[in-house]
């Protein structure tokens, strides 16, 4: 269940442009949003768990940094992308400089370890988990703001796949009915979300 803060912040703004703007609220829900994602990234490059929730907020630190100029100027280009080269790159800082803790190591043997770390977040292993993992967290930011009954026709059209017309005869309504409440969910997904999950 979503953050009783969270659920009622409607804003105008894409969520990029909101954080952008520097709008605590965008910036919480953009947190919210992908944080699991650079958390499943981190353990997938072997970051240890207890060190991965560093990692994740040096990932944010970078994104605050930069998100000013991210750009959306070429195909293929996406925020996910973006934010997978940050976390990458913050992966990398991670294992040089903590490889071998506790002795220090440095020099060219320091950098070919570096060099030699698999580069796991270079490719996604699995481009359908990840966009998942976004996508959950976009429906569980704004559940709340849906009456039971909306909620439960869009759940049976969109996520189980059934069609408008078998869930209208389930739930005693028409698929006029039904296909309404699936826009109004996805419409209200789309308005909170914007550019990022796509």
């Amino acid at each position: 269940m979503p953050d009783e803060t969270l659920r009622g912040e409607l804003t105008s703004l894409s969520l990029l442009d909101g954080a952008r703007a520097n709008d605590p609220g965008a910036w919480r829900r953009l947190a919210t949003l992908y944080r699991p994602l650079v958390l499943f990234w981190c353990r997938r490059a072997n970051c240890p768990a207890a060190e991965a929730e560093d990692v994740a907020q040096e990932v944010f630190a970078g994104v605050a940094k930069g998100l000013i100029g991210f750009r959306r100027d070429r195909p293929g280009d996406s925020f996910r992308g973006w934010l997978r080269g940050i976390t990458r790159n913050q992966v990398l800082l991670y294992f040089r400089h903590n490889h071998g803790r506790p002795r220090p190591v440095g020099g060219s043997e320091a950098l070919g370890q570096v060099q030699n770390l698999p580069d796991v977040l270079a490719e996604p292993a699995d481009e359908e988990a990840e966009v998942s993992l976004v996508y959950r967290r976009a429906v569980a930011l704004v559940r709340g703001e849906f009456e039971q009954h909306t909620w439960h026709l869009f759940w049976r059209t969109v996520i189980e796949g059934l069609a408008p017309a078998a869930v209208a005869e389930e739930m005693h309504t028409t698929p006029a009915a039904v296909r309404q409440a699936k826009s109004r969910v996805l419409r209200r997904l789309k308005q909170e979300m914007g550019e990022v999950l796509e």
